[in-house]
């Protein structure tokens, strides 16, 4: 899984200074059509050069909070709040916000300085202003020389930076994108990651994001608002999200996740241990859990946090005896779904790093799992 570029930069965490003010704060936002609730009491502050990435799948009400904070749906309870102004009945226009759509909508009859010039001439900003601007955004772009070109002379990475420059020349305070690289091939995407990437930091420009697509969001993102059924069930980095999920729905939504129920028959400060009728020995987990002795609760285990080997561990704990049942090849990784005694099949992550690798496992081989103390995240809920 993918992890955020800005996780291995000087720390950027303006959500852990009690000082700062945030730049756009959503305050106890409810929207409903008809007896439908699309978004839920939702409470979320977002700060100044910030990519900020709505995560969840379709219908989770992220683009109905995106079309409330661009001014085109109006709230039916709660305030919105941009660089200090409430601008909750304010119209889209009065807004210091420009939105990217997923359509990217861009005139066809228009060339590409056309298409950016288009809100620049809409607000009668000076012709000379506007050649500069228009010029300066497409060479950020890499779109210089494409100026003259029609939108059905472009690829479809190129239209897409076409309908980013055009958001960013009238200089927003605030990028709203929805759904920006849906239309780009696996590998035009995430080349188009890091492009957004350096050109918010360059601008300093705060986005919000509207992604249903996890790797996507753990690119791009500083933080991650994961939705479902209209309400925010975890905010964090992607780090966070990724090693520290909240809740069984967060583990199973991001990536992929080995997920054992089972019972505390030891409840420690210190660590604990999980009996699951799914596993042979127990999960001993090297610190406490918020949870009472004997409570039911689930461990969650990345699938390239678990060992492979012909030898069975030493130790009372955290190992199972499991039956290759397929491989999947996919180049830099093997991955390996494991039958165990119960029945439960489980997913292993290996990286390919030896070309050739005789003694590889393969298929209908019996094995052991084991994993670390520290790889299991117990979750009660």
């Amino acid at each position: 899984m993918a992890t955020s570029p800005r996780d291995n930069q000087v720390r950027f965490e303006p959500w852990k200074d009690p000082d700062a003010q945030p730049y756009v704060r959503i305050e106890r936002v409810t929207k409903k059509f008809g007896d439908f609730v699309a978004v839920d009491d939702v409470t979320l502050d977002i700060y100044k050069k910030e990519i900020f990435c709505l995560l969840g799948a379709s219908g989770c009400g992220k683009t109905t909070l995106l079309r409330m904070l661009a001014g085109f749906e109006r709230p039916t309870q709660g305030r919105i709040f941009i660089d200090g102004v409430d601008v909750t009945a304010m119209p889209p226009y009065e807004r210091p916000v420009n939105m990217m759509f997923q359509s990217y909508a861009i005139f066809p009859h228009m060339t590409v300085e056309q298409n950016v010039a288009f809100g620049l001439k809409q607000d009668r900003v000076a012709k000379a202003e506007i050649t500069k601007r228009v010029g300066e955004m497409l060479d950020m772009v890499k779109l210089g020389q494409f100026a003259k070109r029609k939108p059905h002379q472009l690829s479809g990475g190129q239209r897409q930076r076409v309908a980013l420059a055009r958001a960013l020349v009238k200089k927003p305070k605030l990028l709203l994108l929805d759904e920006p690289l849906a239309a780009l091939d696996k590998k035009l995407r995430e080349h188009t990651q890091f492009e957004l990437i350096n050109i918010q930091e360059t601008l300093g420009v705060t986005f919000i994001v509207v992604t249903h697509d996890q790797e996507e969001a753990m690119t791009l993102s500083t933080r991650i608002g994961l939705m479902n059924h209209g309400e925010i069930v975890q905010v964090g980095t992607p780090t966070e999200i990724y090693e520290y999920p909240s809740s069984r729905f967060v583990a199973e939504f991001i990536g992929s996740v080995n997920m054992f129920e089972g019972r505390l028959t030891e409840d420690e400060p210190s660590y604990v241990r999980i009996g699951s009728d799914d596993l042979e020995q127990p999960i001993y987990v090297d610190h406490g859990v918020s949870s009472a002795p004997g409570a039911t609760v689930w461990a969650a285990i990345r699938p390239e946090k678990m060992q492979m080997s012909r030898e069975q561990p030493a130790g009372p704990d955290n190992w199972t005896a499991a039956t290759v049942q397929d491989i999947a090849y996919m180049g830099d990784l093997s991955i390996y779904l494991l039958r165990l005694a119960s029945g439960k099949v489980v997913r292993v992550t290996q990286p390919n790093a030896a070309r050739h690798a005789d003694e590889r496992i393969t298929w209908d081989e019996r094995v052991y799992l084991s994993w670390d103390p520290t790889s299991p995240v117990v979750v009660t809920k």
